[in-house]
């Protein structure tokens, strides 16, 4: 997937980070999911066009500031 400038969007997530509060599973279950520790898990470290917007909105729903999105 590309983002506007035709650079490719990647999702990170910095486990040592994320509190556990799930909104990330929860906006984007395509792109992320959370342990059996309530971690973060990125599933889709590029996603596709379709998962993007959920994505980016996970990314700016996050308390802890974990997942980074880079477009």
């Amino acid at each position: 997937m590309t983002g506007e400038e035709g650079r490719p969007l990647r999702v990170s997530a910095d486990r040592d980070v994320c509190v556990g509060a799930g909104s990330c599973a929860l906006t984007a279950p395509g792109v992320f999911d959370q342990d059996d520790d309530g971690l973060v898990d990125v599933l889709t470290p590029e996603p596709e066009p379709s998962q993007r917007p959920a994505g980016r909105q996970a990314g700016g729903l996050c308390p802890s500031g974990a997942v980074r999105i880079e477009d």
